[in-house]
């Protein structure tokens, strides 16, 4: 299996920041906003964009995790679903809800969770920001902010490091 390096430590801090500007732009004084990471992987990448935006915004923006895996759709393609802890410590109702992943792909995780959110309450809105756009929906999804548009064939795999994981911080595209 080949790989190619797509985005390293420097480029991926440099695509989080031009996110937490979008970010703050398009929802002016922010007071609002909170960052819902979908595990696994972003979680880190909201607690980053948090982190980003408070220097931005010059307050705190409330982070919390989302495990998704009980509202996929392919629930009766696995064995048993990795389930990882959700925890929203606050209230989503009438905030604007940022959900921040990884990869966006086909669609479903993102669907996936946008069906969970709805447990814990009705946001006033709910926009998507992603590292990497590598496209093939399947689903009418688009994301609200994008770190980088990678074109892929369905032959190819997006493989994000993060170092909060334990790995380096990187963005790799392999070819199976």
């Amino acid at each position: 299996m080949s790989s190619t390096l797509i985005l390293d430590a420097a480029a991926i801090q440099r695509a989080l920041t031009r996110i937490a500007h979008e970010i703050a732009e398009r929802n002016a004084a922010g007071d609002d906003v909170v960052l819902i990471g979908i595990q696994r992987g972003g979680v880190h990448l909201a607690r980053r964009l948090g982190a980003s935006l408070r220097q931005i915004l010059g307050h705190p923006v409330p982070t919390a995790d989302l495990d998704v895996s009980m509202h996929r759709d392919d629930l009766d393609n696995q064995v048993a679903p990795a389930i990882h802890p959700t925890v929203i410590p606050f209230h989503v109702t009438g905030k604007t809800v940022v959900l921040v992943d990884d990869v966006l792909f086909r669609g479903r995780t993102t669907r996936a969770a946008l069906d969970a959110l709805n447990d814990f309450g009705r946001p006033r809105r709910v926009q998507l920001a992603v590292l990497i756009d590598r496209g093939h929906r399947e689903l009418p999804i688009k994301a609200d902010f994008v770190g980088k548009n990678v074109p892929t064939s369905l032959k190819e795999r997006i493989n994000v490091s993060l170092r909060e994981d334990g790995g380096v911080d990187e963005v790799r595209l392999e070819k199976l």
